[in-house]
């Protein structure tokens, strides 16, 4: 694939680290779209029910579970788990990435209830959700703790929690010599590339181990 092109980052360092985050990833939704889409066509659906299923709570009285997809980016998870019969909510703070993942889920011909909406300040009632899941979200937030707590509020009793993440504190997102094959920082421009890295190291789980810090978390 062709260089993802991206539009100049002036002066983006002055900016509030919040709105750097959003510019970011407004400028990555469309490769993510693209990535996702190939996975979606893959054997990796398969791969990701294998790996999830065992983890979820029965369904209660026949009735479709209830699964919050957060920081669904272009959608990949909320559509795995529509295409299982979910009733299936996904947020994202980012629009442009949610009209990635609606486009997606319209070719899919799938239902999926999209929202903007911060991880860290859901607008959901207590105990909504069967099931909350999350895929390389957790360590782009800004406030981790309060996003935990929130995650955790809109579960019900004996729903389950599944947080995909890495420890990519111990990972320089410019130095891509190790990595091997199709991967999402495929192909981006180098000044976005460095944008993403600045962010990294900005944000408070770089500082940290992890699984350890969740775990205590």
């Amino acid at each position: 694939m062709a260089a993802y092109c991206c539009s100049p980052l002036p002066s983006e360092t002055q900016l509030p680290l919040d709105e750097r985050i959003q510019l970011y990833w407004t400028q990555r939704a469309a490769s993510f779209r693209q990535v996702r889409q190939q996975e979606l066509h893959s054997d990796k659906p398969e791969r990701w029910w294998a790996e999830i299923s065992p983890h979820l709570p029965a369904r209660r009285k026949g009735k479709p579970l209830r699964v919050l997809d957060v920081g669904t980016g272009a959608g990949f998870l909320a559509i795995l788990f529509a295409r299982q019969n979910c009733e299936v909510t996904a947020v994202d703070s980012c629009p442009q990435m949610l009209r990635e993942a609606e486009n997606l889920s319209r070719n899919e011909a799938l239902r999926i209830n999209f929202q903007q909406m911060d991880a860290d300040n859901l607008q959901f009632a207590n105990e909504t959700f069967d099931c909350v899941v999350a895929r390389n979200v957790m360590w782009t937030l800004v406030a981790p703790c309060a996003a935990y707590r929130e995650w955790w509020r809109v579960l019900r009793r004996g729903g389950v929690l599944l947080n995909f993440d890495a420890d990519y504190g111990a990972v320089d997102f410019t130095d891509l010599s190790h990595v091997e094959g199709r991967h999402a920082h495929a192909g981006i421009a180098p000044a976005l590339l460095r944008e993403g890295e600045d962010i990294r190291r900005a944000l408070p789980l770089s500082r940290e181990t992890r699984p350890h810090w969740d775990v205590t978390t």
